[in-house]
């Protein structure tokens, strides 16, 4: 079973940057492509950003295009969430996800999630 562990949430104002991390054990990361999502209270949990087994393709939310940027280390079993020129809309609950082989946009679709950090933008 794969194990995620989000880390790097914190309380930011607009415009700022933050990096969050997934680490990721228990199965063979090659083997998952991964995904962020995150859900704003009151709000269905929505895709932000996903990347594929290798790291060759990424499909990012229009909201969030050109702001932020996914990237995967496989000698750590780390996926990172480069946040960047942050907004009080980015404030969310943010959820790692893996999904076996090929990614997607659906939260349905991931078999495994994490605990989920908090990312609060104060304007």
């Amino acid at each position: 079973q794969v194990q995620l562990v989000e880390s790097g949430g914190g309380l930011v104002q607009a415009g700022d940057s933050l990096r969050l991390s997934c680490a990721v054990s228990g199965r063979t990361f090659s083997n998952y492509a991964m995904g962020w999502f995150r859900q704003a209270p009151g709000k269905e949990r929505e895709f932000v950003v996903a990347i594929s087994r290798t790291g060759g393709g990424t499909i990012y939310a229009d909201s969030v295009k050109g702001r932020f940027t996914i990237s995967r280390d496989s000698a750590k079993n780390t996926v990172y969430l480069q946040m960047d020129s942050l907004k009080p809309e980015d404030t969310a609950v943010y959820y790692c996800a893996a999904k076996f082989l090929v990614s997607s946009i659906r939260p349905d679709d991931y078999g495994a999630w994490g605990q989920g950090t908090q990312v609060t933008v104060s304007s």
